[in-house]
């Protein structure tokens, strides 16, 4: 009997190491076929999960029902699955460089727990050559057992979009592979069990790597495009969104838009294909040159507020500025990577004093990660500017006149980086990217 057979037998468990945004939607999602154990390193966060409550906020209640799943926080537990799942986050340290802290010390946890005849798959984005070349060693110097001959490794990345209730596991192709054509045809077997879409073979685990590295590379890039030209546009004395709008007309256009570029994903992972192009010999000058834009898109959007502030005669010591959403992308509260944060620290480079709102991100963890402190809701009358940083839904619900009720004088500035109202404001000063 293989190991599909196994699981789904339940002669065999599975384990899934991780559950933040990716992990925990994939332990749910398996555990309404197979018996699961779900592993994370914070006890907090297990205890919320036992209790059918989402530390992510991203699932509800509900979806946690049926499920044939365990919850742990202790390793050793680790030691009844045989089929073992690692979705960790792939971070990169202050010198934009890969951090693999969590994903070899995740690998370390799975090794002590490897046994004869187990799998094991990484999900987390790396770059090519990572899972074989950085996470296999981990796992054969703990477990003391080898490669290929004692255990099967495969490579199947995420595809989770965070607030997404229609891309979701099931509707999404899934990229999979294997260390050898066994593991590979094993490890498609299971994913299918969860995944409607179907999944797609990669050739080899450095396929698959890849592949999941340039989804956000190529965004990133063409993002960048975007955002240089809005900076051109903004020379020229046009809006970026018009042009967008005209050229849009034609058929083969790619329909990019310009904003902050930040999160867990198209904010960091070029950042591992052009590390791992350094140490092969290459500098990867297009991926770079994105990131250099996008990286000083924040600070751009500072400055421009700063600009139209001066415009009007504003004493920049004696003013106020809210920034409206912190959260990475809108109508979710993940604060990972946000790129508001560099806006913000623009401004206060000025001695600007800036207040932050956002409805949905934790001010505990808003606090723990940026230093800031999130007001529970901006003060009517008091702001010389208001940023419209982040789309969330109660935003879009909004008009120019609750806008202008925020302003401290009635031709305050207003800054719209999604351009969600463009050809709305007539009486507030509007710029937009």
């Amino acid at each position: 009997m293989g190991m599909y057979e196994k699981l789904i037998a339940k002669e065999a468990t599975m384990s899934v190491v991780g559950l933040g945004y990716v992990g925990l939607p994939i332990a749910l999602a398996f555990a309404k076929h197979v018996k699961v154990i779900g592993f994370d390193i914070n006890a907090e966060r297990v205890e919320m999960m036992r209790n059918h409550i989402d530390p992510s906020e991203e699932l509800e209640s509900s979806d946690f029902e049926g499920s044939d799943i365990s919850f742990t926080s202790d390793p050793e537990d680790l030691k009844a699955a045989q089929f073992h799942i690692v979705a960790v986050p792939t971070p990169i340290n202050q010198s934009n460089h890969p951090d693999l802290v969590p994903l070899l010390s995740a690998s370390r946890t799975v090794g002590s727990a490897l046994k004869p005849g187990d799998y094991v798959v990484y999900e987390s984005t790396v770059y090519p050559g990572c899972t074989e070349e950085d996470c296999v060693p981990v796992l054969e110097e703990v477990s003391g057992l080898k490669f290929n001959q004692d255990f099967k490794v495969g490579y199947s990345p995420e595809r989770i979009n965070p607030g997404d209730k229609v891309n979701t596991i099931e509707t999404i192709v899934k990229v999979v592979s294997g260390s050898d054509a066994e593991s590979a045809e094993a490890i498609a077997r299971t994913y299918n069990l969860v995944v409607k879409a179907g999944t797609h073979q990669a050739s080899s685990i450095k396929v698959a790597e890849a592949s999941k590295i340039i989804e956000n590379t190529q965004r990133d890039v063409n993002i960048a495009l975007i955002n240089e030209l809005s900076i051109i546009f903004e020379r020229v004395g046009i809006n970026t969104y018009e042009v967008l709008e005209a050229a849009g007309t034609k058929w083969n256009f790619l329909k990019f838009s310009p904003g902050l570029v930040g999160g867990h994903c198209i904010g960091i992972d070029p950042y591992y294909l052009t590390w791992k192009s350094d140490k092969l010999g290459y500098q990867a000058r297009v991926i770079n040159s994105g990131r250099f834009v996008n990286d000083a898109m924040g600070a751009h959007v500072g400055k421009q507020v700063v600009k139209r502030m001066l415009a009007q005669g504003r004493n920049l010591l004696e003013s106020r500025i809210l920034v409206m959403g912190l959260t990475f992308k809108e109508d979710v509260a993940d604060i990972r990577n946000t790129k508001v944060v560099d806006v913000i620290k623009e401004l206060q480079s000025y001695n600007i004093k800036v207040d932050v709102v956002d409805p949905y991100a934790s001010a505990k963890e808003v606090d723990r990660e940026y230093g800031l402190a999130l007001k529970d809701a901006p003060e009517p009358g008091a702001y010389d500017a208001v940023i419209l940083a982040v789309a969330h839904e109660p935003y879009r619900a909004m008009s120019e006149a609750d806008f202008s009720n925020l302003m401290r004088l009635d031709n305050g500035v207003f800054a719209d980086l999604k351009g969600l109202f463009r050809g709305k404001i007539h009486a507030l000063e509007y710029w937009s990217l």
